[in-house]
């Protein structure tokens, strides 16, 4: 039987892809981002509490009570805002699955969803499978900053998004104060609703503060603000997210979470719940992460490669075209396959593949791996 496809241009994903790859030839894969060393035992620990004590069954719809009271708090410590853990944030099986149903909440059929490029792959996709039509701005290379006049500009009547990464996957580029208050200008006035990736939140360098959509007023009271606890807790596979947003915008994103996933992981939940009482956990992350750029940066500083600087995530981005002039996604395949390391060509990020002659490099690795992998990428 034939099927119509709802995306006939969208195929296996480049982290797939490379995972694949890696895999087949026996690569150091820095392609897709997760971390290659252990999760806290203890948050293991308090797992498997939960899961012998039965807490096995659905949780509910918004996320375990505890869970969202924990959430509220750690946001307003961090951020100076106070979400209603009742009506005001949802535990998603994922960012991916809370990125999807807040733009399913704000993208209509026909309506204009901005997004900044290169952007993270699940984004326009679901602008599309909502029928809605994204509208691609360009991030200034090499530092990936916005241009908001560009940004003007591009704001339509059918204009209901705009869709924000910070910080930046896959460059590594950070938003400022500067940047919200041009956002609060553009947006000021309109209907526009703003979804927000923050996943990496806690992964910000060189004393750099996050600047999340929850610490402006104005700004906060139209956005969907996603984040990760993957992310944070080195915990990728147990994918479980949360997104929070003002009452009348997160009545919304659960009317379509309710169909899409219904409930996350019972145990887990509970078992970040605890986990949340440990701050440091999270506070000392920017250290931890800022520790393994700054080796890996050491490392490969003898290679033809030259870095652009990465002011959060645990991705660098690294310029090649000292050392070839070929395609971006050709040269990660061919170093993968010849020299032994796996990376993103971030041409694929772009809906017209713009090619800087760069690759993303994930760092959150154990050090002998990145030790291993700069090793080898020295030599090409």
């Amino acid at each position: 039987m034939n099927i119509r496809s709802k995306l006939p241009s969208v195929g296996v994903t480049i982290f797939t892809q490379m995972t694949r790859l890696a895999n087949e030839h026996g690569a150091i894969n820095l392609s897709q981002g997760f971390p290659d060393f252990d999760v806290d035992p203890s948050l293991i620990t308090l797992v498997e509490k939960h899961m012998r004590r039965g807490a096995n069954q659905y949780a509910p719809m918004q996320g375990v009570p505890l869970l969202r009271e924990r959430i509220s708090d750690k946001t307003c410590g961090l951020h100076g805002r106070r979400y209603d853990p009742e009506t005001e944030i949802t535990v998603t099986s994922g960012a991916t699955e809370a990125l999807f149903a807040a733009i399913a909440a704000s993208v209509g059929p026909g309506d204009e969803a901005i997004v900044f490029e290169p952007a993270y792959d699940s984004y326009v996709p679901a602008v599309r499978l909502c029928g809605g039509v994204p509208v691609f701005c360009r991030l200034r290379h090499p530092d990936y900053s916005i241009d908001w006049d560009m940004v003007r500009d591009s704001i339509t009547p059918k204009t209901r998004c705009i869709i924000l990464n910070s910080p930046h996957n896959p460059t590594g580029a950070v938003l400022s104060a500067t940047d919200l208050e041009a956002l609060a200008d553009v947006v000021r006035d309109t209907e526009i609703l703003i979804v927000s990736d923050e996943v990496y939140e806690h992964v910000i360098f060189d004393g750099l503060r996050h600047e999340s959509m929850t610490r402006h007023g104005e700004l906060a009271q139209r956005s969907f603000v996603i984040s990760s606890f993957g992310k944070t807790y080195h915990t990728t596979g147990w994918k479980i997210g949360y997104a929070v947003a003002p009452e009348r915008l997160s009545a919304e994103f659960q009317k379509i979470h309710q169909y899409l996933t219904f409930a996350s992981m019972t145990p887990v939940q509970h078992a970040y719940a605890d986990f949340l009482e440990n701050k440091e956990a999270y506070d000392s992350l920017p250290g931890f992460y800022q520790s393994k750029r700054n080796r890996f940066l050491a490392l490969i500083a003898p290679s033809r490669f030259s870095a652009i600087p990465s002011r959060g995530t645990y991705f660098q981005m690294l310029n090649f075209s000292a050392i070839a002039g070929e395609r971006d996604i050709d040269f990660a395949l061919r170093i993968t396959m010849e020299h032994g390391v796996a990376a993103i060509p971030p041409s694929v990020f772009y809906h017209d593949a713009v090619d800087h002659k760069v690759l993303r490099f994930c760092f959150a690795k154990k050090d002998e791996t990145l030790e291993r992998a700069a090793e080898l990428l020295c030599k090409i």
